[in-house]
């Protein structure tokens, strides 16, 4: 969807951002349309997933979910999102189609997420939150990707997430930043996290729902809330993973970890029919490797995750 942020987290974007794409190399809204359209009808895809950098950053993101929607009416459409700016579009956006948002917030300690995002807008992004809430875009999941910063405060976020019925997610920290520091040595672990957590509540193991969600669950205190931990480090879900990434210009990437891609707008812009796309999609789907096998098995992609889509 787009490369630009109006963050910078430090496990993710460099201070400076990222190089902008030049405009006519983004995805139109109709060659999106378009390649969910493949997804859909070729592909078997049944849930669509709008992410960025951060996509709000598009004045034509309700246009992209509007010309989804009339095309696929029971199609799930997710959103994830940084939240900045979603106070003011959250009402069009579910009038639009969307049907539910993953909002990203590592911290509710105001000094604290602005040393991780390098921006004061906590109150923005729960602002968006909100939006999402009274917008009925349920349910509103929080992404929280643990650092040794943020590890302590965990219990604090599970609490605040739990009384605004939240659906919070914790996710291992992975070596897709933008500036290259991140190491196993800092690497807070799912094993570290329900120890933290454990020291304040009550969890227990419920699994997965989809053998094939990222996210393990534990109910909180007995229930009804629950915590999810996505441990893509050290608890390898590879050989249940589902899904497939297109890039912001059109590139399809099977893995976050996989430098392999095929360009499909290159494809859909020299005339190439739905069936050619299709079968270049399929083909770079079979490359993807079977998996890894844990922290000293990965090796980092040369796109970083604000230019992968996370």
């Amino acid at each position: 969807m787009s490369q630009a942020c109006t963050l910078r987290c430090r496990y993710c974007m460099p201070a400076q951002g990222l190089p902008l794409i030049p405009r006519d190399e983004l995805l139109s809204a109709g060659e999106v349309t378009r390649l969910v359209d493949v997804a859909v009808g070729r592909l078997g895809i049944d849930e669509v997933r709008l992410t960025g950098g951060e996509p709000l950053v598009r004045g034509d993101l309700e246009l992209i979910v509007a010309g989804i929607r009339a095309r696929h009416p029971r199609l799930p459409i997710a959103l994830t999102t940084n939240g900045i700016g979603l106070a003011r579009r959250a009402a069009g956006l579910a009038h639009a189609g969307l049907t539910r948002v993953n909002i990203s917030l590592d911290t509710v300690d105001r000094e604290l997420f602005e040393q991780v995002t390098r921006r004061d807008r906590l109150d923005d992004v729960i602002a968006g939150i909100d939006a999402a809430v009274a917008a009925g875009l349920a349910p509103v999941k929080v992404n929280a990707v643990l650092l040794p910063e943020t590890l302590s405060r965990a219990p604090e976020l599970l609490r605040w997430c739990c009384e605004r019925g939240l659906e919070l997610r914790f996710i291992e920290s992975m070596p897709l930043d933008a500036e290259r520091a991140w190491s196993p040595e800092r690497l807070v672990s799912a094993d570290d996290l329900l120890e933290e957590l454990g020291t304040t509540t009550t969890l227990t193991p419920v699994g997965r729902d989809d053998p094939s969600a990222p996210a393990a669950q534990w109910l909180v205190d007995g229930g009804p809330h629950r915590v999810g931990i996505i441990a893509s480090m050290t608890r390898s879900f590879c050989g249940s993973c589902d899904r497939t990434r297109i890039t912001a210009e059109g590139r399809v990437r099977p893995c976050l970890f996989s430098d392999d891609e095929i360009d499909l707008a290159a494809i859909l812009r020299s005339g190439g029919s739905d069936d050619d796309l299709a079968d270049a999609w399929r083909a770079v789907t079979w490359r993807k490797r079977a998996g890894h096998s844990g922290v000293e098995d990965v090796v980092a992609p040369r796109r970083t995750m604000g230019a992968i889509g996370g």
